[in-house]
């Protein structure tokens, strides 16, 4: 929801001509952003009110806001949309690796693991990922030298006949190829590093300041009917028309676009660990799994999405093991028993670990540690016991990654790709529709009363600190204003001068 820029405030009731020709009564009226009362004339200007006095200054920021950040935005959709269409692109593209004709009997996982040694011998397994379907492959994942760090090599395995169907570098705790892998990073940070993750922490950061702005915005102006709200106006080619497709738009959009940019900013650089520090002190840090051999903590579940790889470990375990078979039948006894699971293999004084990773409703996360020596259960973690805001944060970024709830996760995502980009589109639009575009006159913070702008000023810090670069960019915005201002002061007082 970008780029509102009504300097003259447009009448909904009227037609545009009417509209471009409204007087300042009118536009004083559209400010309030109050509803048409009966025996009211619509060109009576109203008592100014909160939201009159707060209108400009919100105005003011999406409107730069959406100029200035907008095009990181349109990256971050563009990118997003792609990453969302990925899951099923890969089942087409990789559809020789990850299925498999349907036979009578399964081969141990041990064998399979066996297998996958021989065919790479100088790579150490780390994990296995059993078939969750009939007609899945098994997943065989090794740490590698040749692939790139914090990636594992698949190797996919034949349950039915041990026939190895490919291999392949594997991506995080969702087990992304390479397709998806490229189309996660430059998601991510434009193939650039710690530098491009910069970009989309600030999208990230500002996603939900615009969109909350610009409903606040939509909700304000004044309409004849409620349908108008929420369903967008027909008509010939206008101004009016493209706002209209812009704020419907913008209102069926605007939860999920906030919760996209509360979930990315979970696992940004920044503001990631503030939001972390925030989470652990008020007690909602993800619980751990003890897998140490001795009781020590082991390793633990820790926030997983966009660069979150696997445990490797890259050594082999010394003494007694009763195999990986036997550590699932183990597993399976303790309650671990959804179809779709994980098995860490044990290294460096660990046990195996094995991970419900079924993300379908209702969740299937629990996880259990089985001893390689005789095959008890050194630990369990269920979902069920997790702090409420580790399960809101595991919940919302496998939202986030496309994860959660499968197919229709995936569909609402790319919905909200293509919303946020049409949205974009639309508040450039309406600027160039504007031309000059103009924006609302400076000074607008004077507007509001001091017991308003001092609590909002205060918060406004807050926040800014909170999530730095938004507060570094917002200080950007008002250096930029400041000198454009004094800029216009300058010319002005030479031509007066001339």
């Amino acid at each position: 929801m970008t780029i509102d820029d009504p300097a003259r405030p447009e009448t909904t009731e009227a037609p545009p001509s009417e509209a471009t020709e409204a007087t300042e009564a009118t536009e004083a009226t559209e400010a309030t952003g109050a509803s048409d009362a009966p025996g009211t004339a619509a060109n009576t200007p109203r008592k100014a009110g909160t939201w009159s006095a707060l209108r400009p200054l919100v105005l003011r920021l999406h409107f730069y806001a959406g100029v200035l950040v907008a095009p990181f935005l349109l990256v971050a959709a563009a990118s997003g949309l792609l990453y969302a269409l990925s899951f099923q692109a890969e089942k087409v593209i990789y559809a020789h690796e990850l299925e498999v004709p349907v036979g009578d009997r399964t081969l141990p996982l041990s064998q399979q693991v066996n297998i996958a040694r021989k065919v790479n011998p100088n790579g150490t397994v780390t994990a296995v990922w059993p078939g969750a379907e009939p007609d899945a492959s098994t997943r065989v994942l090794m740490a590698d030298p040749d692939v790139p760090e914090g990636t594992s090599l698949a190797v996919f395995v034949d349950p039915y006949t041990g026939e190895v169907r490919g291999q392949l570098p594997s991506f995080g705790s969702s087990g992304a190829l390479p397709l998806r892998t490229w189309i996660d990073g430059l998601h991510a940070d434009l193939h650039l590093g710690e530098l491009g993750r910069n970009y989309s922490e600030l999208a990230a950061s500002w996603l939900w300041v615009i969109a909350l702005g610009g409903l606040l915005l939509w909700l304000g102006r004044r309409r004849k009917n409620r349908r108008a709200l929420f369903v967008p106006e027909g008509g010939p080619k206008s101004r009016r028309r493209t706002l209209s497709w812009h704020g419907s738009v913008g209102l069926w959009a605007v939860t999920g676009l906030v919760l996209l940019s509360a979930t990315g900013l979970t696992w940004s650089r920044y503001a990631g660990e503030n939001i972390g520090a925030v989470q652990d002190g008020l007690g909602g840090a993800t619980p751990t799994l003890t897998a140490t051999l001795g009781g020590a903590a082991g390793g633990g579940s820790e926030h997983e999405g966009h660069g979150a790889g696997h445990e490797q470990t890259g050594t082999t375990p010394q003494g007694p093991d009763i195999g990986v078979d036997k550590a699932v039948e183990a597993a399976r006894a303790a309650g671990i028993d959804s179809p779709r699971i994980s098995v860490v293999l044990p290294a460096d004084g660990k046990g195996y670990v094995v991970k419900e990773t079924d993300t379908q409703f209702p969740l299937q996360l629990d996880s259990a540690a089985v001893n390689p020596a005789d095959g008890t259960v050194l630990d369990r973690l269920a979902f069920a016991d997790y702090p409420l805001l580790a399960k809101l944060t595991r919940i919302g970024i496998d939202a986030h990654t496309g994860v959660f709830l499968g197919l229709f996760n995936q569909l609402a995502l790319a919905a909200l790709a293509l919303s946020l980009i049409l949205l974009i589109l639309w508040g450039y639009r309406m600027w160039w529709q504007r031309r000059p575009g103009r924006p609302v006159a400076r000074g607008a913070w004077r507007k509001v009363p001091v017991t308003m702008l001092l609590p909002l000023a205060a918060v406004t810090a807050l926040v800014g600190w909170f999530v730095p670069l938004l507060g570094l960019s917002l200080l950007l915005f008002l250096a930029v204003d400041l000198t454009l201002a004094l800029v216009a002061k300058i010319k002005a007082r030479s031509t007066r001068t001339a």
